[in-house]
């Protein structure tokens, strides 16, 4: 990702809302994610999912291009008095963190050369959740753009080394059609 990137979307960060609510797809795992152990939040923004976990009880880092959304995400760990390890980093040319992570998340983020990386960093029987729209989510929504959309059945193909749970592709509550996905490694 280049320097023009990161100035995008620290403007985007800044111009954002502060709080946002953790995702739906996230919070509907509830009983399927474990609170204790290790997770990584991939390209977490400023920190709204990656909190929901620290809340539960994991030790999380989030991972993201954007200073102030890392900043933000801090902030707001602070306020609340979760503890949250945050750090700047280009996935798209830095590699993930070494693992081993109990849960790896990646949610609105797509560079489909992760997926290799994503296996390397669970530990087994980690899980893996990852949620992003596809091209049928063009039919109602302009963004985001083709460049950053799956093609329509193409996540499971992308799997590798991990047993998939659950896989669904659909019109979500929030009006998105997204491929939703939580796959296990290997014990």
């Amino acid at each position: 990702m280049s320097e023009e990137d990161r100035r995008k979307w620290n403007t985007r960060y800044r111009e954002q809302e502060k709080r946002q609510e953790p995702s739906v797809f996230l919070r509907s795992l509830a009983d399927q994610l474990p609170s204790t152990g290790r997770a990584l939040d991939v390209a977490g923004g400023s920190g709204h999912d990656a909190l929901w976990l620290a809340r539960r009880g994991l030790e999380v880092t989030l991972v993201d291009v954007s200073d102030v959304a890392l900043e933000r995400a801090a902030e707001e760990a602070r306020e609340s008095r979760v503890a949250l390890r945050v750090q700047r980093l280009d996935v798209e040319v830095e590699p993930l963190p070494s693992g081993p992570f109990d849960v790896v998340l990646c949610l609105n983020f797509l560079f489909r050369p992760l997926f290799a990386g994503f296996a390397k960093v669970l530990a087994p029987g980690g899980l893996l959740v990852f949620a992003q729209p596809t091209r049928s989510n063009l039919q109602k929504n302009p963004h985001p753009s083709a460049r950053f959309l799956l093609e329509d059945g193409e996540l499971p193909r992308l799997i590798q080394y991990l047993e998939v749970v659950s896989y669904t592709e659909a019109w979500t509550g929030e009006d998105r059609h997204e491929a939703r996905l939580v796959a296990r490694r290997a014990r």
